[in-house]
């Protein structure tokens, strides 16, 4: 007699969130809806991108897990409306793959990477049957994020500008709204005139092939690690930040910015 297969990870998992959400389940995991779990959803697919920096693969796998259990859950909950389970959101997603990819599984010849693109764009117009081209961009997406891709789908349609000289103009001109702007008594309009400079500056990022998300958030990291750096000097010197004044704070981060250049390695090395 032969030994029983091993149970798939998925079937186990599957199982385990059925006992939670079931009767004798974890009071917790019983209570939560799908609007209940959406800040966990997304804290759980930000904590993947932080485990793939550090570059941790078991770390990476636990993080992939951790956003594994969040579908499951929300399966489950639909599940127990009678709307969906989670073999019809795997199925489905095959489905989109295997129609989105006819170059793959069907007839459907391709040159290159762009015509893939082509072909997947006009596949997913054909399904939103005529709807406009920016839809289907998440509403929650970062605004950073969401600007690019709204730009992104524009241009594809020839939206978009011609050289990179008017985008820095529009840039330059959209900076001097802001300042006009805050001569005025109109907060809302200063914001308005900010949020259309931000959103120039992320044209200027696609122009040059750089992800504006990914680029703030690195300078982000760095600012977080300098400032790390000055607190720590400042506390070397027995001082806290509050006994010290802006000139000393400014010459203790401009020798750290000193020291990391010094560090770098030489451009061609």
């Amino acid at each position: 007699m032969s030994s029983p297969l091993p149970e798939r990870g998925i079937d186990r998992l599957l199982g385990v969130v059925d006992h939670l959400r079931g009767e004798g389940g974890c009071p917790w995991d019983r209570e939560q809806t799908l609007e209940t779990l959406k800040p966990y959803l997304i804290e759980e697919c930000y904590e993947v991108l932080d485990a793939l920096d550090e570059g941790d693969p078991q770390h990476h796998a636990e993080e992939l897990g951790d956003v594994l259990l969040q579908v499951a859950l929300h399966a489950r909950i639909r599940s127990e409306e009678q709307a969906f389970t989670f073999d019809d959101v795997a199925h489905g997603i095959a489905d989109k793959l295997i129609h989105r990819h006819p170059h793959v599984f069907g007839d459907v010849k391709v040159a290159d990477t762009q015509e893939v693109l082509a072909n997947w764009e006009k596949l997913k117009a054909d399904e939103k049957g005529g709807q406009s081209i920016l839809a289907g961009i998440p509403r929650h997406l970062p605004a950073l994020q969401k600007a690019q891709r709204l730009q992104s789908r524009a241009a594809r349609v020839g939206f978009d500008w011609a050289d990179i000289r008017d985008v820095l103009a529009k840039i330059d001109e959209e900076l001097a709204e802001t300042r006009e702007a805050m001569q005025g008594a109109d907060p809302d309009h200063v914001a308005e005139e900010l949020g259309d400079l931000l959103f120039s500056v992320v044209n200027l990022a696609r122009f040059v092939n750089v992800n504006a998300e990914e680029a703030l958030r690195q300078t982000c990291d760095k600012f977080i690690r300098r400032f790390k750096g000055v607190e720590a000097r400042v506390t070397e010197s027995g001082r806290t930040l509050q006994e010290c004044d802006l000139a000393e704070m400014d010459a203790h981060w401009n020798a750290i910015k000193v020291d990391e250049k010094a560090a770098r390695p030489a451009s061609g090395e």
